[in-house]
């Protein structure tokens, strides 16, 4: 699936008179082709587009120029299938050959298609999947994260459960890349036992009866899930009617969202999660985004969709400090490294493996009315948190 959008035509482009003379913009890209993939298809396409609504945002507040130079944007579905996503990035690079490639929702995705655009020397900023791998021994120059590195926002919640004085815990979460990474975080930072872990199939299961039984033998103090999307929705729904999230607290990442929300409703009500954007933190751009988002699209964005627009800005900072001169690839890494952008989540500052250094929040479900829930934070659970990968990097 391809939607191509070019925003605005170039116009006025000064000609050069003077013969023999080297001139300054000579080098200046006519236009920037920014390649996006995610999913736009299946059970999951509202997390694409919602990512796909926030880029076009991001764009349209910059007035679809980056630098002055007018932005082309292809979309691609890579229908959650690494395969697919691998052959989207191959085109993009090969056939469309553009400037930038960013998107990714899933890690498996990512791993399938990161060495392709990382060797053809196109930078490649992620929106949102940041497996370990790419934090540690596989951190090359041409990667960026506008998101997180897997671990941090568990690790996070790890020092939320201390806090909390949790003494035993049981870990809940897919095996595949980044259920790997959500688990082993949590266990990084959590001081107390961990009694139990299950790793459940990916992506297919979605019946967690057999979990839920073991956890009710465990009796933990609390329990800790990563499970996404409709995963979470069925988990939350599981958890309740067995009766155990009464008597067993629930911790959580990436499980309640914006999306979710609207079907987990009661059942996301006296959870504890932690993230490091709420569409609540009182920086003047997240205002801006969630106040447009909402007047566009009657609804709130997710932290999806506030990584992909980072995900641009941050793109557009780096054309503007180069002037356009993307052939100039050390001057390009270095206007991503400075980031000298307005995010959504507050100052942003990389880490020496391109992964942000940033807070991490608790967070809670609330209910505005009988029929409307929504998100907010209630405390920073840990400031400036790096993840604990950087050290291997060799950048």
């Amino acid at each position: 699936m391809k939607i191509s959008t070019l925003l605005y035509l170039s116009t006025g482009l000064a000609l050069a008179a003077a013969p023999l003379v080297a001139q300054p913009a000579a080098a200046q890209a006519k236009k920037i082709k920014i390649g996006f993939v995610t999913t736009l298809s299946g059970p999951n396409a509202a997390y694409g587009k919602d990512m796909r609504n926030s880029v076009e945002l991001a764009l349209q507040h910059m007035g679809g120029k980056m630098g002055g130079i007018p932005v082309e944007v292809i979309y691609e579905d890579d229908e959650q299938k690494p395969e697919v996503g691998k052959q989207k990035t191959d085109k993009l690079l090969q056939r469309d050959r553009v400037d930038f490639i960013a998107g990714y929702i899933w890690s498996n995705v990512l791993l399938a298609s990161y060495k392709p655009v990382v060797d053809s020397k196109t930078f490649l900023i992620s929106a949102n999947a940041g497996p370990s791998q790419l934090a540690g021994e596989q951190c090359n120059p041409y990667f960026f994260a506008a998101s997180w590195n897997n671990d941090q926002n568990p690790m996070g919640v790890g020092e939320l459960l201390n806090q909390k004085k949790v003494q035993n815990l049981y870990i809940v979460a897919p095996n595949y890349a980044a259920g790997q990474d959500m688990a082993n975080g949590v266990k990084s930072t959590f001081k107390g036992k961990v009694v139990g872990q299950d790793m459940t199939t990916w992506p297919s299961q979605l019946d967690f009866s057999a979990e839920i039984s073991k956890i009710r033998a465990a009796k933990p103090d609390a329990v800790y899930v990563f499970y996404p999307s409709r995963w979470g929705v069925q988990f939350l729904t599981q958890y309740s009617q067995a009766g155990l999230k009464k008597d067993i607290p629930l911790y959580s990442v990436f499980t309640i969202d914006a999306v979710t929300l609207k079907l987990q409703k009661d059942l996301a009500l006296d959870t504890y999660f932690g993230l490091f954007w709420a569409p609540d933190l009182p920086y003047a751009a997240n205002t801006k985004f969630v106040n447009d988002y909402k007047k566009a699209h009657g609804d709130t964005p997710t932290f999806y969709g506030a990584q992909s627009y980072d995900a641009i800005n941050l793109i557009a900072s780096a054309v503007a400090a180069t002037k356009g001169d993307l052939k100039n690839k050390d001057a390009v890494r270095k206007a991503l490294e400075a980031a000298k952008f307005d995010s959504v989540r507050g100052p942003m500052k990389f880490n020496t493996n391109h992964f942000p250094v940033h807070a991490i929040y608790q967070q809670e479900a609330y209910k505005v009315s009988d029929s409307e829930y929504d998100i907010r934070t209630i405390s920073t659970i840990v400031k400036d948190l790096e993840d604990p990968h950087a050290s291997k990097c060799k950048m």
